[in-house]
């Protein structure tokens, strides 16, 4: 079985995001990046099927030569061998455009990416990379089974959870849950050895094109200081909802 995991290179929640060229631009300087954490569950639960089934483990990441730190860690981790595609992300569509291609490629028995990532937070990857492929799509996956071209897939729903049986070739969008949190894999000392010499392909782009464009970027408004009320004040409480908060 060959299962390809997408690993997307996102800021380290502890960043100090800013933003340039009159706040069109995010500035990357003193930035540390981390593999999206969704796409840690999905590379972790991979790896259990490499060392239960016996499956191939390729990474995929479509970003210029800086997100290569990260993905030599996904190697460490222990996938077989990443490809990067060599163009910086514009929107969704072309990274679930240039997923899909190599995933077509190098057919691919099974797709998994993190639901979203804690940059963007758009989530449109991949649906989009299983409406390239035309295949079976799953998304919100807490939970994955294989037997043979057939899996038995665990997802969030609406007040519960729903099990399916879906066959491969299959793109589901792994989250939380996917492995439990103490089974998340971590880079050992060989793994990080072994990881120089596991095999590393750049690839240059099939699809070229933005259709969005960065009108401009704002941080989110401060909070302001908290104002503690005697319980019995409720004149107080009212005046500052009405005339500090503006909310009635």
């Amino acid at each position: 079985m060959k299962i390809l995991v997408a690993i997307n290179c996102v800021p380290d929640t502890t960043s100090k995001i800013n933003f340039t060229n009159n706040n069109k631009e995010f500035d990357k300087n003193g930035i540390q990046y981390i593999i999206n954490p969704q796409d840690e569950y999905c590379l972790s639960k991979a790896l259990y099927f490499q060392e239960k089934q016996g499956a191939e483990v390729s990474i995929i990441t479509v970003g210029d030569i800086s997100v290569e730190p990260v993905m030599r860690k996904a190697l460490a981790i222990g996938a077989n061998n990443a490809i990067r595609v060599n163009i910086q992300p514009t929107d969704s569509e072309l990274v679930a455009k240039e997923i899909a291609s190599v995933a077509k490629e190098g057919q691919y028995d099974l797709i998994l990416l993190g639901k979203e990532s804690i940059d963007y937070n758009g989530g449109l990857v991949p649906g989009l990379v299983a409406a390239e492929l035309n295949c079976a799509f799953v998304n919100a996956v807490t939970g994955l089974n294989i037997d043979g071209k057939t899996i038995q897939v665990v997802r969030e729903i609406d007040n519960g959870k729903e099990t399916i049986s879906i066959e491969l070739p299959a793109v589901l969008a792994g989250q939380e849950g996917l492995v439990p949190e103490n089974q998340l894999k971590i880079p050992n000392i060989r793994g990080i050895m072994t990881a120089k010499n596991k095999p590393f392909t750049v690839v240059e782009p099939k699809f070229f094109g933005n259709k969005v464009n960065v009108v401009e970027f704002e941080k989110p408004i401060i909070r302001s200081n908290v104002v503690w009320v005697d319980k019995d004040n409720l004149d107080e409480l009212v005046r500052l909802l009405h005339e500090e908060a503006k909310v009635i």
